[in-house]
């Protein structure tokens, strides 16, 4: 890890396609901060087998947190520091925000049994199956499901009162339920914001000081980015009305997007 002062926290998932392939010259904005000495770490609804081959189109070598905010990734030997409660995960030292599986799982159906909402598992689908109700080919479907921490599924008939209620009672156990597309995902734990602290924390540690955290969120998100970073970018697709707890909002399809998030980093006011 090269020193730094200071550390962008980007949303990725709005930058690529649902094949992971790269949008809105995100590459060229990667290859100015990796050219200025500053690290990117990516925040992912997606799996760490969904996130491998965009890192690699995109030569990403900093860590990474998938799964909502489930686990902090860290690629071999970036940090000369032992990691906290770290353990490994495939490539990867993972700090764990939320419990592994099968906590999910488990969490999953003692949930829709007690709840009497009926739900369905992705890992219960067929190839053919997930496949159909991914969109995907078989093989990028698969990626969905390989999961370390949370648990994908879909609501069965369930009316718009027994989803919220089902939302409800998830979140008075403490368990993150959020939905991504026409799915929806139940983690044991897991914070966007947490995540955040914990790997700037490690900036921290390794710099011995304060690496100034940088977040670029979208709307839905911001408030969680602000919670744990200096300053937060808000990133709109065309809503209207004011920024929400962000210092700025840009829109995503502005043409100088990248540029003005760059401006932002040049000065390092706190937000």
């Amino acid at each position: 890890m090269r020193s730094t002062g200071g550390v962008v926290f980007l949303e990725i998932d709005q930058f690529l396609t649902e094949r992971g392939k790269p949008l809105f010259r995100i590459g060229e904005f990667l290859a100015e901060l990796d050219e200025r000495g500053i690290p990117c770490v990516w925040l992912s609804e997606r799996s760490r087998a969904q996130l491998d081959a965009p890192r690699r189109a995109l030569g990403h070598n900093a860590p990474f947190i998938a799964e909502s905010g489930s686990g902090v990734y860290l690629p071999e030997d970036y940090f000369h520091l032992k990691a906290p409660k770290s353990v490994r995960l495939g490539r990867f030292v993972c700090i764990p925000i939320a419990e592994q599986q099968p906590a999910a799982k488990e969490a999953l159906e003692a949930l829709s049994e007690e709840t009497g909402v009926e739900t369905v598992p992705l890992r219960s689908l067929s190839p053919r199956e997930l496949a159909q109700n991914t969109g995907l080919s078989a093989k990028e479907a698969e990626l969905v499901r390989m999961r370390d921490f949370s648990e994908l599924f879909f609501f069965a008939g369930a009316s718009e009162q027994d989803t919220e209620s089902f939302v409800q009672k998830a979140g008075s156990r403490g368990f993150a339920v959020r939905r991504q597309g026409a799915l929806w995902s139940l983690a044991v734990g897991g914070s966007p914001a947490k995540a955040i602290r914990e790997a700037g924390g490690l900036y921290d540690r390794a710099l011995r000081g304060h690496a100034p955290r940088m977040g670029v969120a979208a709307s839905a998100n911001v408030k969680e980015f602000a919670a744990s970073c200096d300053r937060t970018v808000e990133l709109r697709a065309g809503e209207a009305g004011p920024a929400a707890r962000s210092e700025r909002a840009l829109e995503i399809a502005d043409p100088e997007l990248w540029e003005r998030v760059l401006d932002l980093l040049s000065t390092r006011t706190k937000g």
